[in-house]
């Protein structure tokens, strides 16, 4: 039986480049890229603009996918503040783009979306609630979430909590990546303490992707987080008690995030936000139960094949705090 073909619009970002390696044992995968050329082995890569149709019309012809992944966007928060119309462009019109042209080709379209659709407020977000962003980022991924249960007839969609790891592109540093570096060399690094979510490892998302693939489901939107929420503080202080290596030099700080609507009841001065999302769906699909934040970085323990350090281990463990 011949392998089904997977496109992945947005190789060279670390979502697209991770899920390309972990999917390209099962499936034909093919990936486009913009300015970044990137090479995988075992996986053809091909240079696609998002937003010129003519060319997304021609990597739809050639390959023909039976299914198509929009790894496409702009993903900081701050960047889509400060450059909105680029945001929008990438996050929401590329992905106009692909979809209409997929239809005839009964591609499968996976969008993957975000928890930012959510306003942050402290209560448990079901996939069935009405979206209500207050950031640019958020108004552009719920656009497309919007879009595409109106008007695509086979497409699923992924709201995502932060998927952490290394990048396959060099010219690329994830926020794990900057960690592992910072308290390898025993930098300070700062870490947000203002935004509680889920943290899940690209890995296992990829994994429960396959499964969703493997079971033949469409046109369905699944929220997928780890089962607990920390801070970026709590999660950075979590990396180092696994890995080993102290934690003194994680200090609590406050990263911009520009909304332009804060929750209700919450003081401009003191914003807390909290994205808890309802994982019900995504465990009964796929028959299993989705980790907590320590039992995901377990997994990217053994992944990465890590070593604790213990010369660091048992060092102080205070936290610094500004």
């Amino acid at each position: 039986m011949s392998k089904k073909t997977i496109l992945i619009y947005g190789i060279s970002s670390f979502v697209g480049s991770n899920l390309a390696e972990f999917l390209k044992k099962d499936y034909r995968v093919i990936g486009t890229y913009h300015r970044t050329k990137l090479l995988i082995d075992g996986v053809l890569t091909v240079p696609c603009d998002i937003l010129a149709k003519e060319e997304i019309q021609l990597t739809l012809y050639a390959f023909k996918p039976d299914i198509v992944i929009y790894a496409i966007g702009l993903t900081s928060i701050l960047d889509c503040n400060e450059a909105s119309d680029y945001a929008d462009a990438l996050n929401t019109v590329g992905l106009f783009n692909v979809s209409d042209n997929c239809q005839r080709y009964k591609s499968l379209v996976v969008y993957l979306s975000s928890q930012y659709v959510f306003s942050g407020e402290n209560k448990k977000y079901r996939e069935m609630d009405i979206p209500d962003p207050n950031s640019t980022f958020g108004k552009t991924k719920a656009a497309g979430e919007f879009y595409l249960q109106k008007n695509s007839l086979n497409y699923l969609i992924f709201r995502l909590s932060p998927l952490y790891g290394r990048s396959i592109n060099p010219a690329q540093q994830t926020f794990f990546e900057k960690l592992e570096r910072d308290l390898f060399s025993g930098k300070t690094f700062l870490a947000d303490n203002s935004v509680k979510t889920g943290f899940l490892d690209i890995y296992f998302f990829g994994m429960l992707l396959k499964m969703c693939l493997d079971n033949n489901e469409q046109n369905r939107l699944f929220q997928v987080t780890s089962t607990d929420s920390l801070t970026y503080v709590e999660f950075a202080k979590l990396y180092a008690k696994k890995f080993g290596y102290s934690e003194s030099v994680i200090i609590q700080t406050k990263w911009p995030l520009p909304l332009f609507e804060l929750p209700r009841g919450v003081d401009p001065g003191d914003v807390k936000l909290n994205y808890n999302m309802d994982i019900v769906n995504i465990e009964s699909t796929v028959g299993m139960k989705i980790p907590t934040v320590k039992e995901s970085l377990d997994f990217t323990f053994k992944r990465l094949h890590g070593q604790v350090n213990r010369k660091v281990a048992n060092q102080g463990s205070g936290i610094s705090f500004i």
